[in-house]
């Protein structure tokens, strides 16, 4: 298996997970659950969203922004601001 079908089996695989804690926070709400629950588990999905967004930005910078784009940046520049970006999301 090639690395790019990894990585976009990875990624599918982590939009699954989300999907799976959005559908049990609804399960919660409908339930009138204890908001404790609930909120702890939406702050997971949005952990798992902006660790998904991470993803997404630093492929996008990586293969579109370095290597396959017409006016490329410097190596070190991406670096530089796929960190930002990661500690933005955090």
């Amino acid at each position: 298996m090639a690395l790019q079908e990894r990585e976009l089996l990875k990624l599918l695989q982590r939009i699954r997970r989300l999907r799976g804690q959005l559908d049990a926070v609804e399960r919660l709400v409908k339930a009138d659950e204890d908001c404790g629950g609930q909120l702890m588990l939406l702050a997971a999905v949005r952990g798992g969203i902006n660790s998904l967004m991470g993803e997404v930005l630093e492929t996008h910078i990586r293969f579109h922004l370095v290597d396959g784009a017409k006016e490329q940046i410097a190596p070190e520049l991406a670096e530089d601001l796929i960190d930002l970006v990661h500690a933005y999301l955090k």
